[in-house]
């Protein structure tokens, strides 16, 4: 993809950003069956429900830029999912295990909220309010979920510890 202008530049941001989503969606459902903490189970189920939502919002953005969001593939996010499966086929403890994928899930939840601030950025600068908006509803969702997924470790990793 040819790349001269903002725009174009935001086009290839949001088709990164979609191809992660899609990714992760992907490796949601894993992480959740392989939570021993209900609460983190909760958390990665209610996620992959937001993720659903942050991939219809990308869909309609390119309904506005008329294209598609398909035909790239996030490199960033695919090396990220690779660690966290990683996690799951290495023995450890449960509760070791459990904050090895909160630690993953953070990583992946830092790396959307960079992309989603960057492509947010553009838009505003190219009047593109309500893909700006859009975008910015994204990114408040993915720093919730990243408190919260703090929020769980705080009660997890006292236990990974005690597992030792």
């Amino acid at each position: 993809m040819s790349v001269e202008s903002l725009e174009k530049l935001l086009v290839h941001e949001l088709k990164d950003l979609y191809s992660a989503e899609k990714q992760i969606l992907q490796a949601l459902p894993r992480m959740a069956n392989a939570a021993t903490s209900s609460e983190l189970k909760k958390a990665f189920q209610t996620h992959e429900k937001q993720t659903q939502e942050h991939v219809r919002r990308i869909e309609k953005i390119f309904d506005s830029l008329e294209g598609s969001p398909a035909g790239k593939k996030c490199k960033g996010m695919e090396g990220l999912i690779e660690e966290g499966k990683e996690i799951l086929q290495e023995e450890m403890p449960e509760p070791v295990r459990d904050a090895a994928m909160i630690g993953a899930a953070q990583k992946v939840e830092h790396y959307e909220m960079a992309a989603y601030g960057t492509a947010r950025e553009m838009a505003e600068r190219l009047g593109m309010k309500e893909a700006a908006r859009l975008l910015q509803q994204t990114l408040d969702e993915e720093g919730e979920t990243d408190k919260l997924l703090t929020q769980i470790a705080q009660r997890v990793n006292p236990q990974a510890e005690a597992a030792d």
